[in-house]
């Protein structure tokens, strides 16, 4: 099973976490900055961890120079995924 997720990045925060929804993407803050793929790598970091996942499940998909990206999960479906982020269902 996989599950495809968009989120909105803002790096360089005071830390990181969700904010809830923006538009139809998720919005997290990501305390590490967008250079040499760090805001990137910290961002699967932590959605590894909240959805109690290996890091090798979560995988950037699309939008690496971006800060709205498109993230693959494997091995969870997508209302455990936000319930575990959360977040409710779209607005």
């Amino acid at each position: 099973m996989i599950t495809s997720l968009v989120v909105h990045v803002q790096p360089r925060a005071g830390r990181t976490e969700v904010m809830g929804w923006y538009g139809d993407a998720i919005r997290i803050r990501v305390g590490a900055p967008p250079a040499d793929n760090a805001a990137n790598e910290a961002l699967l970091r932590f959605l590894a961890e909240r959805l109690k996942l290996s890091r090798a499940a979560v995988r950037l998909e699309a939008g690496a120079t971006a800060r709205r990206k498109r993230i693959e999960i494997a091995g969870v479906d997508r209302e455990t995924v936000l319930e575990r982020l959360g977040v409710g269902p779209p607005p």
